[in-house]
């Protein structure tokens, strides 16, 4: 065989085996896989390392990034890094280009000696950068009478193309709600487009490739509008037209030629506007359409608008446009009724199995001018009637009038709704399982992680968490998804957030919030009770609401190792806390109105201070310091020496205050609630000699009330947490097994699949609490999910982002006897799951390549421990004795313990 053949064969050998070895996966820029129409102007890159070996730790790397043109040009090129750093590495080259793309590779070394080849090739596209990149103009639709809850408004153009096609996309943003269409066809599968934010002051526009839509010759283009959050009711009160009156959009379809020349179709004088079939289409309202005022092919060539209105051009308003960051609404899981029946009172009522957020998919035949009204309701009353109360002034409803001549598929455009039930009123015929479904409709967010144990009961808590968390991160994370609200309300998201995020990479989705929570924030740094606000700088300032400016930024810095964000939100951080301060009086925050522990348990005829009632102005001290520890965290991670010195003697400060108002001496708090306890503990107000005592009051307390929780919104998160600190972990786990009210458990056992607003949102006898505050999809209380990962199942960061990671499940005789919970963290996954079988106990483990574990057995201190079958030895593992516990570190790769449980 000739040489130049055997050293070929060599070679890719070679190549093969350091494949095998290492390899570089799961590229993205900016979280996203190959994302088109950023304006972020130094991306970052990140990958994860792939590995069959244990102890993996990347040594370098190398990035390169050139155009994705003809010449193929490198624009930058790291050269070879030395650094075990594989997220987030910022582009350094050249200043990049307005909708240019670039294509992008990377490839790393190990410390075994191996090196990765050049990952695939990716790419990153650059969209609309700066106001001028915009050529179109706004415009609206000139439609006399044009208003709130009017029909929604169409706009058209036609246009030709005379050369062969190389690429093309549309940059389109709206005041309003938009769908667009090429040629007849829906343009992206986005929903609810632009989203929602602080609107004049933050608008998204949405970058589309529809080179596929487009053809040689005649074309056409349509919008259709409707008011969304833009001018649509809002809050109560009749409130309406927040961020303007006239809906419109702003329009740029560049196309790009293979002769190399450019043409943009944008907005402009050549569009006209109608209005067709839907009537009405409102957030809260729902809905109303009639098929018999379609205008069959209004997006398509060949067309006659003759009779359509012009549009009116609006000059300016370009300044406050930037590319949309959080992940887009998209459809996601869709269900059949595992039920049609009748109720008592004759309604015929759909259920789908799922309290759900999103809307229904009719299939209907009948005659012209037949209407069919679906009504959405998230329960039954205890007559098994549908309920409607707790919606409010929501009338959230779809009603279609038919065209009549053939089969009608319809779903609505402009609204969604919080339902498992559909009421449906005027049905021709018979109602079956094939003429009706419903789709889930939230924010794309990539799932991550799951937990499971051996108690039915918890796994659907867990799947009631997680839909919770679906059906209320619709774009913003708002409180409820189903009544007239709606509202992104900072405390509700900030006490979830952690819970949030070992569910799904929530990072993009809170970081385009959180800009808006810095938009909207007043100039003397207090933070509005709903992000995007409207409901006025008077509603603002709230302890435990505010804080969330704080919270989450530091929150979602701990999971994804974001340094970024926390650069991106610090001003606004070190805003609210100085705005505290400001309002404070002998370093005491003891002024203004304050939500406190919303939603705690108080009995209803209580005539003997059974009322878990927490001072509110002890609430606002204990999270002063919490907000205050966090600002100095994020500081001392970006080297803000002149903060951390002042922040440091502040929070002394503001602790000793919290001593002389609210403990006596012998560290009884002057409110002697569990949420008091709670967070005097969790924040570390109280100091060392005082905390074991403050401690047993607050296990005591819970057992003086059964083994039931009192807390509300702002003590649930850190129960549990807090037991287990101190020793009581027991006590917790009590807690979350209780099916008694209060209790997680209690709705499951009531048939939840979604959180609920309050503990009982439907009582033991199927009546309900007050309609005017009762949601039965509300994540809040869903908190507890970070507990039950971070200690029933031991998953916990240890270094920012899980580059260091804790493995401690807690597991509690007699309580469960299983837990697994896995994580994909930005490095891989992390999965921790234990069993106890016949006095045995077994703990597997995986750690991802390129970070470590601290990995700790409970009660193995004095057992005989092996691994793989074969006994823990000091060559293999490094180990210290803790107590009863055996403590390991551990590199990368998969692992199985095994030892005697007593």
């Amino acid at each position: 065989m000739p040489r130049f053949i055997l050293s070929l064969l060599f070679v890719l050998t070679l190549t093969v085996s350091y494949a095998q070895k290492l390899q570089l996966t799961e590229l993205t820029t900016e979280y996203q896989r190959n994302p088109i129409g950023i304006d972020i102007t130094t991306p970052r890159f990140s990958w994860k390392l792939s590995s069959p070996a244990r102890d993996v730790m990347q040594t370098a790397y190398e990035v390169r990034v050139s155009n994705d043109d003809k010449s193929k040009s490198v624009v930058w090129q790291s050269g070879r890094v030395t650094s075990d750093q594989s997220v987030f590495i910022a582009y350094s080259g050249a200043p990049l280009k307005a909708t240019q793309r670039y294509r992008w590779q990377a490839r790393a070394w190990d410390n075994k000696g191996n090196a990765a080849p050049w990952s695939e090739v990716q790419f990153f596209e650059m969209g609309l950068l700066k106001p001028t990149d915009w050529t179109a103009n706004w415009i609206e639709p000139a439609i006399p009478g044009d208003s709130v809850n009017s029909p929604s408004p169409m706009l058209r153009r036609t246009f030709d193309i005379k050369k062969s096609i190389a690429s093309a996309r549309l940059y389109i943003t709206a005041h309003g709600l938009y769908e667009s269409f090429i040629n007849g066809k829906r343009v992206g599968n986005q929903y609810l487009t632009p989203g929602w934010t602080s609107y004049n002051k933050r608008l998204q526009y949405q970058t589309y490739d529809v080179t596929t839509l487009l053809r040689n010759g005649s074309n056409a283009t349509g919008v259709l509008l409707g008011d969304g959050w833009y001018r649509g009711n809002l809050a109560w009160g009749g409130l309406k037209n927040i961020y303007g009156k006239t809906l419109g959009i702003l329009y740029q379809l560049e196309i790009t030629y293979t002769d190399g020349s450019k043409e943009v179709i944008a907005s402009d004088d050549k569009w006209k506007a109608s209005t067709g079939a839907i009537r009405r289409a409102g957030i809260y309202y729902g809905e109303a359409y009639d098929a018999r005022l379609e205008k069959k092919g209004w997006a398509e060539t060949g067309y006659s608008d003759a009779d359509w209105q012009g549009v009116n051009i609006l000059s300016g308003g370009k300044e406050n446009i930037l590319a949309a960051y959080g992940p887009p609404v998209r459809k996601h899981e869709t269900f059949k009724p595992v039920k049609i029946f009748k109720t008592p009172k004759g309604q015929t009522v759909v259920d789908f199995g799922q309290n759900l957020v999103g809307w229904i998919t009719l299939r209907v035949k009948g005659d012209a001018g037949d209407k069919v009204t679906v009504r959405h309701a998230e329960v039954l009353d205890k007559d098994k009637n549908v309920y409607l109360e707790n919606l409010r002034a929501a009338e959230a409803e779809v009603v279609y009038t038919l065209k009549g001549g053939g089969e009608e598929v319809y779903e609505p455009h402009f609204s969604f709704f919080g339902f498992r039930y559909a009421w449906v009123e005027g049905f021709p015929g018979t109602l079956t399982a094939d003429n009706i479904s419903a789709t889930a409709l939230y924010s794309d967010m990539t799932p991550t992680g799951n937990f499971s144990c051996s108690n039915a009961l918890v796994n659907q808590l867990q799947h009631n968490i997680q839909w919770g968390q679906k059906g209320n991160f619709v774009d913003v994370p708002t409180d409820c998804p189903q009544r007239d609200e709606r509202l992104g309300w900072t405390g509700d998201a900030q006490v979830f957030c952690r819970t949030a995020t070992y569910n799904m990479n929530v990072a993009p989705f809170f970081n385009k919030w959180l800009k808006d929570i810095a938009a909207d924030q007043r100039s003397d740094g207090a933070v509005p009770f709903v992000i995007p606000n409207v409901l006025g700088d008077n509603a603002s300032a709230s302890t435990g609401w505010a804080d969330v400016a704080v919270i989450i930024p530091w929150n979602i810095y701990q999971a994804f190792g974001d340094r970024r964000i926390l650069e991106n939100q610090y001003e606004s951080m070190k805003a609210w806390v100085n705005f505290m301060e400001s309002k404070s009086k002998n370093d005491l925050w003891n002024t203004g109105f304050h939500f406190g522990d919303w939603l705690f348990y108080r009995p209803f005829d209580d005539n003997d201070g059974r009322s878990a009632v927490t001072d509110k102005y002890l609430i606002a001290q204990c999270f002063w310091a919490h907000s205050t520890q966090l600002l100095l965290n994020a500081a001392q991670v970006l080297g803000k020496t002149e903060d951390i010195q002042h922040y440091t003697a502040q929070l002394k400060k503001i602790k000793e205050a919290f001593i002389k108002e609210y403990t006596t001496s012998s560290g009884r708090l002057v409110s002697g609630t569990q949420t008091a306890y709670v967070l005097a503990l969790n924040f570390d107000m109280l100091p060392e000699e005082l905390r074991a005592q403050a401690a047993q009051r607050l296990a005591q307390n819970v057992k003086d009330y059964g083994n039931h929780l009192t807390t509300g919104f702002l003590g649930t998160p850190y129960l549990c947490h807090v037991l287990t600190r101190f020793g009581y972990t027991d006590v917790a786990y009590d807690l979350l097994l209780q099916q008694e009210y209060p209790s997680w458990l209690y709705p499951v056992k009531m048939g939840a699949t979604t959180i609920w607003e309050r503990w009982d949102g439907m009582k033991p006898d199927s009546t309900f609490q007050t309609p005017g505050m009762n949601s039965f999809n509300h994540y809040a209380y869903g908190a507890i999910g970070d507990w039950m990962y971070r200690t029933v199942a031991g998953v916990q960061e240890s270094a920012a982002g899980y580059k260091q990671s804790r493995i401690a499940p807690e597991p509690a005789t007699g309580k469960l006897t299983q837990a697994t919970a896995e994580l994909q963290t930005m490095y891989g996954l992390i999965r921790s799951s234990w069993k106890i079988d016949n006095g045995i106990y077994t703990l597997d483990v995986q750690v991802p390549p390129n970070t470590t574990a601290e990995v700790v057995l409970p009660r193995a201190a004095q057992q005989r421990v092996t691994e793989q079958k074969a006994e823990l030895t000091a060559a293999k593992f490094t180990s210290e004795k803790q107590g009863e516990n055996l403590k390991l570190k551990l590199g990368s790769g998969v692992y199985h313990f095994e030892y005697n449980w007593q």
